[in-house]
């Protein structure tokens, strides 16, 4: 087989999420493609949470259906993935657990000793790391590799720790051999030294190293799931990057002391969910009157209120792109790819500073917690800019310019007063109700002259395959990466997708080309359409409702149900 889909389901608590981290590692490092994801319910313990580990010898970056081998840590796992689980899937599981049951499988599950072989060693808790040795024996992997991150994960702990997971691992990876051998099992496939020594990242990984790369000296930030993971590895790369780390009270002040960092002169990002964003948008508001440089990152989760709080959506599009009351500029990304996500938010941070406007930055559940094996993260051609200026007796921080970029001060650097207001101003930053002339020019210069000259910077969707194309699949964030597998799996010639990173605003040249096209659909996560009704809006194209396709159950897409949309729209 040339890609293998293994999908491991228990109860919060029974140490799904260290299987994967394992497993994930240990095939990554032995020179096969990995994917990663997972869904978990919102609790710490209980339910049923489960994670898809795709092992190819191609790359993989998206989610199947399909479930080649299952291994279930509780009986209520077979329940919750009973429609994945067909004629072709082999179910491994302990014979402790499963041993008397009866699950009426389409063929018998095979059961292996993984509790017995664990108190043999001396604890029960090593069963996940035996279950980790059988899979790893299936596929033939020297244990030697294993050993290396179990010596790296669990070295803090204690030597005897780390000699007794080996021990474990070794036994399943036994046990996993022979059971390759007795039923002529084979999933093998090449294995690359190159991709051995390429790195692994989810999305949230990514934000977090591509602000770093913009510069990024202070987060403050409220936990809030699916969100937390730019928080928690920024605070762990503080000290080696000097970022000063505040996990706020709550998302007002979060917002409210990003804007008086960069104000100070930081490079300052917040990170949330739409929950916290809507506690953050008077803040927001404040940072555009200000003309203050602001980064976002805002993981969208099932909405309202606390919604779904660990499962994926699309549902903050509109939040983004008007939230805060009056009218000032702004950019909206919605990554597509680990890559994307690190150069986007690196270069939110200069185009923030430069042009001194809010820029956010998309992701949703489905990306923060899916991560893939990459060749690099590109830094050769990394530059940041900072555009505050030393003032002098005379700054107006609000200046009226051609361009409608006012000067923008630092306290403390130079002789100039910097004043900041959150009433309107005039150009020195005193309060003024001047309707007549200073109103209607700071209005000006705060939205449409800021519009005019981010137009330099906006893009076009990315187009796969490239070359001529009749026909339409749409898409922006996270939907990238099932989309174009699944185009891959079912090509068609004239058919293309158009991913959307950029949402807001959009590229002139996209009412051009949707307006020549014979056919568009669209496949988003939320009830009404988003990013469909913001082309009506900004491109004067409309994507009728039956070529919508909406999920807003809180799951992501499936290569396969994106196929069975293409057939079902007759490609």
């Amino acid at each position: 087989m040339q890609d293998v889909s293994i999908v491991m389901c228990g109860a919060a608590g029974q140490g799904i999420q260290t299987v994967e981290q394992l497993l994930v590692g240990i095939f990554k490092n032995t020179g096969f493609n990995v994917y990663a994801t997972k869904e978990y319910e919102s609790r710490v313990r209980g339910g049923s949470n489960s994670t898809e580990l795709r092992i190819s010898d191609f790359r993989v970056d998206a989610m199947v259906d399909r479930i080649d081998i299952m291994i279930p840590f509780d009986k209520a796992a077979i329940e919750h993935l009973r429609s994945r689980i067909d004629s072709e899937t082999l179910v491994i599981a302990d014979q402790d657990a499963f041993g008397s049951s009866s699950f009426n499988l389409p063929q018998e599950p095979v059961l292996l000793p993984f509790k017995a072989k664990a108190v043999e060693i001396g604890s029960r808790l090593y069963t996940n790391v035996v279950a980790v040795g059988a899979v790893t024996g299936l596929f033939d992997v020297d244990p030697a590799v294993g050993e290396a991150i179990l010596n790296q994960k669990f070295s803090s702990k204690g030597s005897d720790l780390v000699k007794d997971n080996i021990e474990a691992l070794h036994a399943g990876n036994a046990l996993g051999k022979r059971m390759r051998e007795e039923k002529g099992l084979s999933f093998l496939m090449p294995r690359s030294a190159d991709v051995a020594d390429e790195i692994l990242l989810n999305g949230n990984q990514a934000v977090a190293l591509g602000a770093i790369a913009g510069g990024c000296n202070f987060i403050s930030a409220y936990p809030m799931s699916p969100s937390t993971g730019v928080l928690e590895m920024l605070s762990e790369l503080s000290h080696q990057f000097g970022i000063v780390v505040d996990q706020a009270e709550d998302e007002i002040a979060a917002m409210n002391k990003a804007v008086a960092a960069w104000f100070a002169g930081a490079r300052a990002i917040v990170s949330t969910s739409g929950g916290g964003f809507d506690l953050m948008t008077e803040g927001l508001s404040m940072a555009g009157i200000m003309e203050s440089p602001l980064v976002v990152h805002l993981a969208q989760r099932p909405g309202p209120a606390t919604g779904l709080p660990t499962r994926t959506a699309q549902e903050d599009l509109n939040l983004a792109v008007y939230a805060g009351h009056g009218e000032f500029c702004r950019l909206v990304y919605a990554p597509g790819t680990i890559a994307q996500a690190f150069q986007i938010t690196q270069q939110a941070f200069n185009i923030a500073d430069r042009y001194q406007i809010p820029v956010f930055i998309l992701t949703d559940q489905d990306f923060v917690d899916s991560y893939y094996n990459i060749p690099t993260l590109l830094l050769s051609e990394l530059r940041n800019e900072h555009h505050f200026v030393e003032t002098d007796e005379g700054y107006m921080r609000y200046r009226f310019t051609e361009n409608g970029i006012s000067p923008r001060g630092v306290p403390g650097l130079g002789s100039g007063l910097v004043r900041a207001d959150s009433d309107e101003h005039d150009e020195h930053g005193h309060i003024t109700e001047d309707l007549e002339h200073v109103r209607p020019a700071m209005v000006e210069k705060r939205l449409h002259k800021r519009r005019q000259l981010i137009e330099d910077l906006l893009e076009e969707p990315e187009q796969y395959p490239e070359g001529k194309a009749s026909s339409y699949v749409i898409c922006w964030g996270s939907n990238r990466n099932v989309v174009k597998e699944a185009l891959e799996s079912l090509p068609s010639p004239g058919l293309a997708m158009l991913h959307f990173h950029q949402l807001f605003p959009m590229h002139p040249a996209i009412a051009e080309k949707l307006a020549a096209a014979k056919k568009t659909i669209i496949l988003e996560n939320n009830a009404t359409g988003q990013l469909a009704n913001l082309l009506k809006i900004h491109a004067d194209h409309d994507i009728p409702a039956e070529r919508r396709h909406l999920r807003y159950s809180g799951k992501p897409w499936s290569v396969e149900e994106v196929v069975g949309i293409l057939r079902q729209e007759g490609f």
